[in-house]
């Protein structure tokens, strides 16, 4: 948000977040870093950083870390490059109380290329090169609706879009997140798809790599 009275009315929003979550136990937030709405990436990124300060300092005893969550770079969306993240945690005057989720669509939008093992490796080397994979707290789980680099938020169920089976089973076999909390976030008509869709991704442990997505030309 813009420095004004709505960055205020947020970021006091989102303290109250903070504190329906530590009275709750929840060990992670995971949010949007928000949009620069024409001030520039660098200056948002600033913001961003400024506000979480803020909400760190008026709640130093919350053991609750705040996740900063890929973004497909929508509109004037910041957190679309590992940079920009990255760049966000380095401002932040607690670090330790600071992480990151990974979203599966959002990073393919953002042009994070995960469709092939060797792609999804990239990514990740990438991504620890940058940030550090320790930072890797939270995966959110989406196919897409859009094509690589489209800079678009739009999610697809699991199998059903454009980034196939092939990332989600290099996820579940990898060794280095068997123990990192994932999140569905796929569109359903009804909570029971949501079964559906867990099914078909335990299905994919131990099995043989799936048939790679049909790209669009």
């Amino acid at each position: 948000a813009a420095k004004t009275w709505q960055l205020k009315r947020a970021v006091d929003a989102f303290i109250a977040e903070m504190d329906r979550s530590e009275a709750l136990g929840i060990d992670y937030i995971v949010f949007h870093p928000g949009a620069h709405m024409g001030a520039g990436v660098d200056e948002g990124c600033a913001t961003v950083a400024e506000s979480l300060n803020t909400a760190l300092d008026a709640r130093p005893d919350h053991k609750v870390k705040l996740l900063v969550e890929t973004t497909a770079g929508q509109g004037t969306n910041v957190g679309y490059t590992f940079e920009q993240i990255a760049d966000i945690l380095a401002q932040v005057n607690s670090p330790e109380r600071m992480a990151v989720c990974f979203d599966t669509q959002h990073a393919f939008a953002a042009g994070y290329d995960i469709r092939t093992p060797e792609d999804w490796e990239n990514t990740l080397q990438e991504f620890d090169r940058i940030i550090g994979l320790d930072q890797l707290l939270v995966f959110h789980l989406n196919d897409s609706k859009r094509d690589l680099a489209s800079r678009v938020d739009r999610h697809e169920k699991i199998g059903d879009g454009l980034l196939g089976l092939v990332p989600f089973w290099c996820l579940v076999n990898d060794t280095r997140f068997a123990d990192t909390p994932a999140v569905l976030e796929t569109p359903v008509q009804d909570d029971s798809e949501y079964g559906e869709d867990l099914e078909l991704l335990r299905s994919l442990i131990g099995a043989p790599e799936p048939e790679p997505v049909a790209r669009i030309v």
